[in-house]
């Protein structure tokens, strides 16, 4: 498995599934898999926040280049608007506040490599989902992995599965790890 930004929930069911191997990012990078992608529920619906990437000494990406070899390019004030939406989508989420501080600083911060963006999400991921103590658990765990879970605007479009970790985390805080 390679890294992914802010991944979705089946990715993490199948990491801890597999035992969470070391991830493994000098694979070819192909903008269809949607590495640099993450889907977050919004009033409007489902919402993709794009990571703008790029290779080293240019600006476009190539389908032959390595997950390992992207760049983070800081092309329109992504992080300020990524984190804008997060805010404001969750705000008013039950575990939200709980959480805003662990995440912020991630959104802050400016990464070279985009695996070194999604390392730093996916440990604060792992921390709070405190996936050690699941990998402890696995033989006796039944996952709820691919039933309903609370979502702040199911109400308005119904239930949308398999978005990013961050909604799982912002909705079901530490029971988000039963679900897995």
């Amino acid at each position: 498995m390679t890294t992914s930004y802010l991944p979705p929930i089946s990715w993490w069911h199948k990491w801890i599934e597999e035992g969470m191997p070391p991830l493994d990012d000098n694979v070819p990078f192909c903008k269809r898999h949607g590495l640099n992608r993450c889907c977050i529920d919004s009033p409007n619906g489902q919402l993709t926040l794009t990571v703008p990437v790029s290779r080293p000494g240019t600006t476009d990406t190539d389908s032959r280049l390595k997950v390992s070899d992207l760049l983070v390019s800081e092309h329109g004030d992504w992080r300020h608007k990524h984190w804008h939406a997060l805010e404001s989508t969750y705000f008013n989420s039950p575990f939200f506040e709980y959480y805003q501080d662990d995440f912020r600083p991630v959104f802050e911060q400016q990464f070279e490599h985009f695996t070194d963006l999604n390392t730093a999400l996916i440990n604060v991921c792992a921390d709070l989902l405190d996936t050690k103590q699941l990998q402890a658990l696995l033989p006796h765990h039944r996952p709820m992995y691919g039933k309903n879970y609370y979502q702040v605007f199911a109400h308005k479009h119904g239930f949308l599965p398999d978005l990013s970790i961050f909604d799982l985390l912002m909705n079901m805080g530490p029971e988000s790890v039963l679900y897995l």
